[in-house]
C-alpha cells in the first residue's frame, strides 16, 4: 500500500479532521486567524492525525471522537513547531517561510500558546479523564524533550542514549500518545493499548531518525527546509555523533567537535558529509531507523487484519523511505 492508497482509505476521516481544525483555529482576534490559517495550511503531511484516525479505524471505532482526537494531536504538534522555529531561528519549513519569519517571533509564540490551550479545550469536550491524563503527560514530556535538546545543543559529549532521550521527548512521545489514545477511545484491553503505544513510540523514533538523516542528504527544495540546519545549529544528532566517534582522523574529529560546539559547521558541510560516508554514519542511523520500524510493525500483530492495519504497516515503512 502506497501513500496515495492510504490517503484514499482515510479521505473521509481526514476531510472531517481538516474541517474541525479550520473551525477550531477560528478566533475573534484577527492575528490569530491570519497566523493560524497560515500555519495549518502550510503543506504539512498531517501524519500524526492520519495515524490517529487509521489506528482508531483499525480498532473499529464507531463514533467521531477520533476526529476530535486527531485535531488535538495536530494542534499540539503545530504549537511545538511555532515555538521550535522561534527557538531555532528557522526561516524555512515545508518549503515556505516559517510563521516567525512572516509574522515575527512574538506573534508565533503567542499563537502557539493559543493552539496549546485550544487543544486542551477540545480534550475536555471528549469528557474522558484518561484522554486528559495521557495528553497532559505527553505535552509535558514534549516540553521536557525540547528543553533537553536545547541543553544538548553545542555539547559534543552527548551520548547516544541522551540523543534517544531527546527524540523520544520531542517527537516520538506525541506519536505514542496518538496511537495509544485510539485504543483508549475504542475501550481496548490493556495489552492492545500497550501494543498501540509501542507502535507509535517506535514509529515516531524511526521518523525522527529519518529526519536527521535527511538533514545531511536532501537539498533544500526537496526537503522543504534549509539543508544542514541541524549542523548550523550545533545539534548533535546521531549521524554527526557517529561520524565523530568513528573517524580515524583526529583532524576530522576536531572539525566535527568544533562544528557542534561553535555552531560553525555549515561551511564544512561537504567535508562532514564525506566523513559520514567514510564512517558509515548514515547507514548506521538508517539501520537504527529500520530496527524501530520492525518493532513498530511487530507491535501490530495483536490487532486483527484489515486495510487500516495494512495502512499502519505501510506508514511505518514510508516513514524511513521518504525524501522530505
Amino acid at each position: 500500500m502506497d501513500i496515495n492508497q492510504i490517503r484514499a482509505l482515510s479521505d473521509n476521516d481526514m476531510q472531517a479532521v481538516n474541517h474541525l481544525i479550520q473551525q477550531q483555529v477560528d478566533s475573534d482576534v484577527a492575528l490569530i486567524n491570519q497566523l493560524g490559517f497560515y500555519i495549518v495550511n502550510s503543506g504539512g503531511k498531517r501524519l500524526r492525525p492520519l495515524l490517529t484516525v487509521l489506528s482508531a479505524r483499525a480498532m473499529g471505532i464507531e463514533n467521531a471522537e477520533h476526529h476530535t482526537l486527531a485535531a488535538i494531536v495536530e494542534f499540539i504538534h503545530t504549537a511545538t513547531l511555532l515555538h521550535d522555529d522561534v527557538v531555532d531561528e528557522s526561516t524555512m519549513r515545508r518549503g515556505r517561510e516559517t510563521a516567525n519569519a512572516v509574522f515575527g517571533n512574538q506573534a508565533s509564540v503567542l499563537v502557539g500558546d493559543f493552539l496549546y490551550t485550544r487543544s486542551f479545550q477540545m480534550m475536555v469536550s471528549l469528557k474522558r479523564m484518561r484522554v486528559m491524563d495521557i495528553l497532559s503527560e505527553a505535552t509535558n514530556q514534549i516540553a521536557e524533550g525540547e528543553v533537553l535538546q536545547l541543553m544538548n545543543c553545542n555539547d559534543a559529549s552527548t551520548t547516544e542514549a541522551r540523543y534517544f532521550d531527546v527524540i523520544y521527548g520531542k517527537t516520538a512521545r506525541l506519536f505514542e500518545a496518538a496511537t495509544q489514545l485510539a485504543a483508549v477511545l475504542t475501550d481496548q484491553p490493556e495489552n492492545v493499548e500497550h501494543a498501540m503505544q509501542e507502535y507509535g513510540k517506535h514509529l515516531g523514533t524511526a521518523f525522527q531518525l529519518a529526519d536527521d538523516i535527511l538533514d545531511y542528504m536532501a537539498d533544500s527544495d526537496e526537503m522543504g527546509k534549509n539543508a544542514g540546519d541541524d549542523l548550523a545549529e550545533g545539534k548533535p544528532t546521531l549521524p554527526l555523533l557517529y561520524a565523530m566517534w568513528n573517524t580515524d582522523s583526529e583532524e576530522d574529529k576536531a572539525l566535527i567537535r568544533d562544528a557542534i560546539e561553535q555552531s560553525n559547521g555549515l561551511p564544512h558541510l561537504d567535508r562532514i558529509q564525506q566523513i559520514m560516508e567514510s564512517t558509515g554514519a548514515l547507514d548506521y542511523t538508517r539501520t537504527c531507523a529500520n530496527d524501530e520500524v520492525k518493532m513498530a510493525i511487530d507491535s501490530l500483530s495483536i490487532i486483527p487484519d484489515s486495510p487500516y492495519k495494512e495502512a499502519l504497516i505501510a506508514l511505518a515503512h514510508i516513514s524511513v523511505e521518504r525524501t522530505s
